[in-house]
């Protein structure tokens, strides 16, 4: 391999499903690879086993590729620097921390939590930021052993702490930030590189894979700038060169301006929650991306291809990004704008499904005549779910007419035309939206009425609804028996005989 080629991956935890922030990581990363021409590589960091959930792996990577992603190693590709999840790295890991052990920059600590959390609290007490106080201090090698002999004969397992160099700064040229540095003394102490099971932690197991799987750039999030200095240590504990690393600006909530976090339940955050709506991977992609990153000009909306040619690192903000649900929303209309009427279909079909209002297995003529709804409103559509509001007239009897519908047609004007269609519209022989539109203006031609005072009392009339997509297309949908019901109802609550 090249001394200088480039290498990045997307390291997600199956903790849960693919969180905006996670995807965004995979996609900047993604983006970074593609453009110079390197490889991208998934691995799966599973080392927390109790917060594991079923089908979260699977959950990752269908939903990476939903957005579009593809990699050239990982769990189901495979690759050269295998296997691509942690706990099957077990037998890498071993060793090199028995190694650390022997050259003395890590140790067995034997501290159980409680003892931990009464340092906590008398630091607390004190007005000390919280750290580990290491537990051998003062003690001569021999006390020290005996302190270790009398843990393990209570039946104590221990997990494994680092060395921290005392009073050291560690730094870096973050591809984002600029220069950033630590003074080791202010990380919190020894940390913990195995646990009391000897599953490496986060911070240990990152290093060597990334060594190991010759990664040269880092992009994650901003939320990892505290734990670099940790990984810098492990990285010179071992000799080895660490990665250049980019550290990505927070995701905040247009309405809260706090960072978006996994606990607020006003903000979907998750790309399955998008893909369950019916809104589209590539308006997905797009939006994502404008999180913390800008293309020259003044456009937004490019293809992924064109992504991947314009990419540049370094139009990455350091100011925390916006997520804009409005934004989302009129970005992914644009794209079903543009999209072509059977993808919109399939999609929208699907939505319409899943809230009953057609059947699970739709005949030929429901098929069709769900398309032609469909398209009727695919303009308006911000997602797909959309349409089952916005269509709701089809699939629902309407109440009364109410609020500003009925002063609109609480009038002499309106039972005149509505009686006059309704007599029209009984006599076609094909009830499409071409005769219907010849309908309405012979009856502007029989009433004398024209404009809003012709063309609103019709359509609120038939959809109780004062605004919509065209309403011959919309009448022909409705169906002539429920149009005419519908046009009586109305024409009783008028209280004309």
């Amino acid at each position: 391999m090249a001394k200088n080629a480039i290498r990045v991956r997307y390291a997600p935890s199956p903790t849960g499903h693919l969180h905006i922030g996670n995807a965004r990581t995979a996609i900047f990363n993604y983006l970074f690879a593609r453009h110079n021409k390197g490889k991208f590589i998934i691995r799966i960091e599973d080392t927390d086993t109790k917060r594991n959930i079923a089908d979260g792996e699977r959950s990752q990577l269908e939903n990476l590729k939903w957005l579009g992603l593809d990699w050239d190693e990982g769990p189901d590709v495979g690759g050269d620097y295998g296997p691509y999840r942690q706990s099957e790295r077990r037998d890498i890991y071993a060793p090199l921390i028995q190694q650390l052990m022997d050259e003395g920059k890590a140790y067995e600590s034997y501290r159980t939590e409680e003892e931990l959390q009464a340092d906590r609290e008398a630091q607390k007490a004190r007005n000390e930021m919280p750290h580990y106080e290491y537990e051998y201090a003062g003690m001569s090698d021999e006390e020290k052993q005996a302190a270790i002999d009398a843990a393990k004969a209570k039946g104590l397992k221990p997990v494994i702490r680092f060395r921290v160099p005392k009073d050291k700064i560690y730094a870096w040229d973050d591809m984002v930030k600029g220069n950033v540095s630590f003074n080791s003394d202010t990380i919190g102490g020894d940390f913990v590189i195995a646990k009391r099971d000897g599953m490496p932690t986060y911070n240990f197991a990152v290093v060597v894979d990334d060594h190991k799987m010759a990664i040269s750039h880092v992009f994650r999030g901003d939320d990892h700038v505290a734990n670099t200095p940790k990984q810098l240590m492990i990285y010179e504990a071992f000799g080895w060169e660490a990665p250049k690393f980019g550290h990505m600006s927070l995701i905040i909530s247009k309405d809260t301006g706090k960072k978006l976090s996994k606990r607020d339940e006003s903000v979907l955050q998750f790309i399955e929650q998008y893909r369950d709506l019916g809104y589209l991977p590539e308006a997905m992609f797009n939006f994502i991306l404008l999180l913390g990153w800008s293309p020259v000009g003044e456009d937004e909306i490019f293809t992924r291809k064109q992504f991947i040619k314009m990419y540049d690192e370094t139009r990455l903000s350091k100011s925390p990004a916006t997520f804009d649900m409005d934004k989302l929303e009129w970005l992914n209309n644009r794209y079903v704008k543009d999209a072509d009427e059977s993808t919109i279909a399939d999609l929208a079909m699907k939505q319409l499904i899943k809230a009953g209002n057609i059947p699970a297995n739709p005949d030929t003529a429901t098929i069709e005549w769900s398309r032609q709804l469909i398209n009727l409103y695919k303009r308006q559509m911000s997602y797909m779910a959309q349409i089952n509001d916005m269509a709701s007239v089809f699939f629902q009897e309407p109440e009364k007419v109410e609020g500003d519908a009925w002063d609109e047609i609480n009038n002499e004007t309106a039972p005149v035309v509505l009686k006059a269609f309704a007599a029209e519209i009984k006599k076609l022989d094909l009830f499409d939206s071409v005769e219907i539109f010849h309908v309405i203006k012979r009856v502007q031609a029989q009433t004398g009425i024209k404009g809003r005072q012709l063309w609103m009392p019709i359509r609120i009339a038939v959809t109780h609804e004062m605004h919509g997509p065209e309403l011959p297309e919309s009448i022909e949908l409705v169906g002539r028996e429920t149009a005419l019901a519908h046009i009586q109802q109305t024409l009783d609550q008028l209280g004309a005989k």
